[in-house]
């Protein structure tokens, strides 16, 4: 059966390189983040309606990447829970929808990284100063919904050792 993991938490926080990692370690794939190719390509500012296309092109590229795969495990660069967040820290409301699949669509482990590596300004990026504050309202949205979860520290090659610890335990 598969296993799906979620890397998830704050901007610039290691979580595309870390699925990257995860995902060569265990000769398995990973479905990128989908909120980086739609944002690329709009030309704009965002809207909530965006958040909107991007949740549900999210979980398209995850269910294409699970009905593609024939490996164990699968590596999930963000989830809903990041477009939850986002959509409420930003807009100050989530959609409904996005916030019961966020309860519905579960994985068999949350990854969420700490705010421990120096940030990495980027154009997409928005959020430099509150990363560890945005760390807790993840943390607290896990610890709520008791879904299972670790928290990922450390830097470079020890960063993805530690998070590979945390996996080999859900295997």
């Amino acid at each position: 059966m598969l296993k799906k993991v979620s890397i998830t938490g704050p901007e610039s926080t290691g979580k595309s390189l870390l699925a990257e990692g995860l995902a060569k370690h265990y000769n398995t794939s990973y479905v990128p983040e989908y909120a980086r190719e739609h944002l690329k390509d709009i030309g704009r500012n965002y809207t909530l309606e965006d958040i909107n296309i991007i949740a549900k092109g999210q979980l398209l590229w995850e269910a294409q990447f699970e009905m593609a795969t024939d490996k164990a495990l699968l590596f999930c660069d963000t989830d809903l829970l990041v477009t939850k967040i986002w959509a409420e820290v930003v807009f100050g409301q989530c959609p409904e929808w996005i916030e019961q699949m966020f309860v519905e669509h579960q994985y068999d482990l949350y990854l969420l990284c700490y705010p421990d590596l120096e940030w990495q300004p980027d154009p997409l990026r928005e959020n430099p100063d509150d990363r560890e504050y945005l760390f807790r309202l993840y943390e607290q949205e896990l610890k709520e919904q008791k879904f299972p979860y670790a928290v990922v520290k450390g830097e470079g090659d020890q960063r993805l050792k530690n998070a590979v610890n945390f996996v080999d335990r859900i295997l």
